[in-house]
């Protein structure tokens, strides 16, 4: 079953840092379609050693629904929020405009690398305009920040960015939080 927007109910697990995984899907969220691209979001992230919610966050497309939902997940204390869906050429299709309304620095190094390592497996890797980038905290929360990486809704683009970011995430997650920039 799959969580609504606002039901961010991250699993607390000392040591583990906390992620949400957020699918974007018009026919998801109104259960015409199973979240097949979240329950491998949420099984890739455990694999990876994050503290993350047994289902996804579940809304429909576009930029209010995709905004809401990642402050939602920062609000909650999120580390790392990972979004499914949402990132093609249709008119739906407005994740990254959702995610540049919430972040405050973009990366587009790791969005590049995605794009370039997802078209070895298919030409329509080109066709995602997935961002990623970070929301920084507020002072009062103290040092760091919450980084937020779009992919394509597909299935198999779910597992691919996860196996082509992941070895990427502890090093960048310790850089936001102040780490210093060894390898």
């Amino acid at each position: 079953m799959s969580q609504q927007a606002g039901e961010h109910t991250q699993e607390t697990t000392p040591g583990r840092p906390g992620a949400v995984a957020i699918t974007v899907s018009d026919r998801s969220s109104d259960g015409r379609r199973e979240d097949e691209s979240g329950r491998l979001l949420v099984a890739a992230l455990r694999d990876l050693g994050y503290a993350v919610s047994s289902s996804s966050v579940v809304v429909p497309d576009g930029v209010e629904s995709v905004a809401d939902a990642l402050r939602a997940a920062v609000a909650d204390g999120a580390r790392l929020v990972v979004t499914t869906g949402g990132t093609g050429m249709g008119p739906r299709d407005l994740t990254p405009e959702g995610t540049r309304q919430v972040i405050t620095r973009e990366n587009p190094g790791m969005a590049e690398l995605m794009r370039r390592e997802g078209s070895r497996q298919t030409p329509y890797a080109a066709v995602s305009r997935g961002v990623v980038g970070v929301v920084d905290w507020p002072a009062e929360r103290g040092v760091g920040g919450t980084l937020v990486i779009n992919l394509p809704g597909r299935p198999a683009a779910v597992t691919e960015g996860m196996d082509i970011i992941g070895p990427l995430l502890r090093h960048v997650l310790s850089q936001v939080s102040g780490g210093d920039h060894t390898w």
